[in-house]
Order: structure tokens, then sequence, then C-alpha cells
């Protein structure tokens, strides 16, 4: 099956659409959840984006998520393991036409992956210039690459590689203790 790449202005609603899907997951992770956050490119306001709403979960236990799963299973959540992050339980959503509509990532709180993923949308908000320069290359895959998911998502690596690094930098130096 070809996956259309389609990116879209940012929406108001994405914000909502997280809250709402929060709640389903506060339900089903229970008191295994420490801390949800919106991530990915809907949560960075002003940018075009795929209309995906990712969430990053912090767990107390990574191993009780595997517990959890046909839990998630009946929310609609397809389980795909790690899926090339170590350490990393990732889950996906489609609406009732098969249209992708969440992705779910899973790590244990204090994961060196949940500070990565928050740095860069902490560093895209911050950095508008930035966020429009991530925003502009993505539309301009998006047309050249409307059927390759694969080459869109190429497209992008060497950019958020480099945004990453900066946003890791930016991050310690916005969060370091200056006292002497």
């Amino acid at each position: 099956m070809i996956k259309q790449v389609i990116v879209v202005p940012h929406h108001p609603n994405w914000s909502r659409q997280f809250a709402q899907e929060g709640q389903i997951l506060r339900e089903e992770l229970a008191n295994n959840l420490v801390r949800l956050h919106h991530g990915g490119s809907t949560a960075i306001p002003g940018i075009h984006a795929k209309p995906i709403i990712d969430i990053l979960a912090e767990v107390a236990d990574l191993d009780r998520v595997d517990a959890q799963i046909p839990r998630l299973t009946t929310r609609g959540y397809e389980a795909m393991g790690e899926y090339g992050i170590p350490g990393r339980r990732y889950f996906r959503k489609h609406n009732a036409v098969g249209v992708r509509t969440h992705h779910l990532h899973v790590f244990s709180t204090g994961s060196a992956e949940v500070l990565r993923h928050l740095a860069f949308r902490d560093y895209m908000i911050a950095h508008p210039e930035a966020a429009q320069a991530y925003s502009q290359l993505k539309q301009r895959l998006a047309v050249a690459y409307p059927d390759d998911i694969e080459a869109y998502m190429d497209g992008k690596d060497s950019f958020i590689k480099a945004m990453e690094q900066k946003s890791l930098e930016w991050i310690q130096l916005n969060t370091s203790d200056e006292s002497i």
C-alpha cells in the first residue's frame, strides 16, 4: 500500500486532539503513566505538518506497557514494538476509514529519547525561523515525493539531525545551573 505524503498548515484543533487522546491514555496506562507530552510537528505552532498527532508518554515501567497492549488495542492502537528505537514502545492509531491519526511513543521516564524529542520541539517553538525552515522543507518534500514516504523522511533526515544537535546544546544552556 502506498502511503500518500500530505502536509497541511498548522491547525489549532491539534492541541485539543492531543488533550482528548491524553484522557484515553491516562485511563489505559493508569498508574504506570508519569507524564504525557504533545510532540512532533503538530505541537509546533505555525508550521506545516502531516495531520497525525504525536504523543510522547513517559512511564514508570516500560515492561508494564507490554502487559497494557490489549487495553491500548481496544482503543484502536496497533502495537509496533520498538520500531527502530531501542527502549521505546511505538503504537499507531487509524480512524474508521484507515487514515492514521495518532502516533504514540512510550519511553521510561528519564530516557535520553524523551529529552531528544522534547528538546527538538521546544527549540522549534523558541526559534520560529528554524521552525519555518523545517516547514518549508517538509512542503517541498511532500510535493517532490507525494507517494514515497521513505524519500520524504530521508529528505528531512539531515535537517532533523542538525536541529537535534542544536536543540540539545540549546536545552543544556537553558537548563544549566547558573550558580557559582
